[in-house]
């Protein structure tokens, strides 16, 4: 029994591989140069502080990229479409010999089209703000990871 114990501990290996936050980015290292765990650790911790100096992002501590907010308070769009309906009415309304209830009937269906058009013109400028600032968290994760793996990389690592 002893014996078995003493087999397994002298074959496992002296010291255990780092494991760096490079990975949670999709960066692999190497070491081409036979570095020790222990000089990997260190480059590793350099490359990362210098990598933020240079690309101002810190993937520990994101700066949280917010999308700007689309105004969604009413902005007269639906008394532009009840006016534009109401006129539309008049006319409609003239022809079948009710000019008036025409009118009235033209100004609520333009104020209702007025209004669901602004909604879905301010959810298409929403998701389009969306999309711009994931495009921005994404490019600055870049930044970060390309600037990490010239570090990297100088220091005789192999970077994928």
């Amino acid at each position: 029994m002893i014996l078995a114990s003493t087999v397994a501990l002298s074959q496992a290996p002296a010291t255990a591989p780092t494991t760096s936050f490079a990975k949670s980015l999709g960066i692999y290292i190497y070491p081409a140069k036979k570095q020790s765990a222990a000089t990997q650790e260190k480059d590793d911790a350099d490359c990362y502080r210098w990598a933020v100096e240079q690309s101002g992002v810190d993937p520990i501590n994101p700066p949280k990229v917010e999308a700007a907010k689309v105004d969604t308070s009413p902005d007269g769009s639906a008394v532009v479409g009840a006016a534009k309906g109401a006129a539309a009415g008049v006319a409609i309304g003239a022809i079948a010999g009710d000019a008036g209830k025409g009118a009235a009937i033209g100004a609520v269906a333009g104020g209702l089209a007025g209004r669901r058009a602004k909604r879905v013109g301010d959810a298409q400028q929403q998701q389009a703000n969306n999309q711009a600032a994931a495009q921005q968290q994404t490019a600055m994760t870049d930044s970060f990871k390309k600037a990490y793996t010239v570090c990297m990389e100088g220091k005789g690592y192999t970077v994928k």
